[in-house]
């Protein structure tokens, strides 16, 4: 298959139709490392409001289990779209997300932010840093996707393209962004989850080149410093070097999707593994769509143990 035979397909279709295998082409085979690299960033863009990240303070889930906690948002959302969004595990998926939520008061225009952020972060990182820009049936298949979990999630006002969304995440940030210590916090204890995956001398180093890819405005929300200027410099052009080294290669074959690598659940997982132990204490409610009795017949048979292609390579 050559590199860009893919792209070429999905130029030919339509995104109405076809955004679930668009979004899994765009997720599992053409940009699998940047599209997670863009939700860690959007992970990090919800800390930028106070009232987002004073939630998750009081929690204290990325305190105490914080690779747990990202390994879950990453599973949960792959778990909704790997067999459709409409089967009966993607429904399943949405129900527990939905339990989950249900524990807390939260505003819908803190919801819809959120959901912004999981499609414009990765939009925005690939056209940066990725081998190549997406094309508009792929950005239209991203907000395809999260209108569709945003439907799901009883949000209401959800865009119905890519460019609401960008537009709503920017208005959001200009209004809700603002400094506040439970920022700081939140963000330092992701930060160390994600720079716990390298050996312990070069944690240090992992964590100010990633903080130099952020913005100005995210990083005085979130109480940090600009890295020098040398710095910020370097790191975007060795980014870049590396989307040109992967330009050349094959394209990933068919056979061999990328798909999440969980290190809480390293021989695989349920969806009754994701989450906080306390909500499958919670009963699960129907879909906006559903009535009771299609959420029985739905959540009748548990999931079936998935175990990721690459942790067994």
């Amino acid at each position: 298959m050559g590199r860009y035979s893919r792209l070429r397909r999905i130029r030919r279709m339509d995104p109405q139709q076809d955004f679930e295998q668009i979004f899994r082409w765009i997720t599992h085979y053409e940009f699998p490392r940047d599209y997670l690299q863009g939700t860690s960033v959007a992970f990090l863009r919800d800390y930028g409001v106070p009232r987002i990240s004073r939630l998750l303070d009081r929690t204290q889930e990325f305190e105490r289990a914080g690779q747990k906690r990202y390994d879950d948002t990453v599973l949960i959302s792959y778990e909704m779209v790997r067999e459709g969004m409409d089967s009966e595990h993607g429904r399943a998926a949405a129900r527990h997300l939905n339990r989950i939520h249900g524990r807390y008061r939260i505003p819908n225009e803190d919801f819809l932010y959120v959901l912004a952020t999981t499609v414009v972060g990765p939009k925005r990182w690939i056209d940066r840093f990725g081998w190549r820009r997406l094309c508009e049936q792929e950005t239209e298949s991203l907000a395809l996707v999260g209108r569709r979990m945003g439907e799901m999630m009883d949000i209401e006002g959800v865009p119905d393209t890519y460019a609401g969304f960008e537009r709503l995440h920017d208005d959001y940030e200009r209004e809700m962004f603002a400094y506040d210590p439970a920022n700081r916090r939140v963000a330092s204890a992701t930060l160390r989850v994600l720079t716990s995956w390298y050996p312990a001398p070069l944690r240090g180093a992992a964590a100010r080149l990633s903080l130099a890819v952020l913005d100005e405005p995210l990083l005085k929300a979130l109480g940090f410093r600009p890295q020098p200027r040398p710095l910020r410099v370097v790191v975007p052009r060795v980014l870049r070097a590396r989307a040109a080294l992967i330009r050349l290669l094959p394209a990933r074959p068919e056979r061999f999707p990328r798909k999440p690598k969980a290190r809480t659940y390293p021989f695989g997982w349920t969806l009754d593994d994701l989450g906080p132990h306390w909500a499958h204490s919670r009963p699960p409610a129907p879909l906006p769509d559903e009535t009771p009795s299609e959420q029985a017949i739905g959540t009748a048979q548990p999931s079936a143990p998935h175990v990721p292609r690459q942790e067994t390579r």
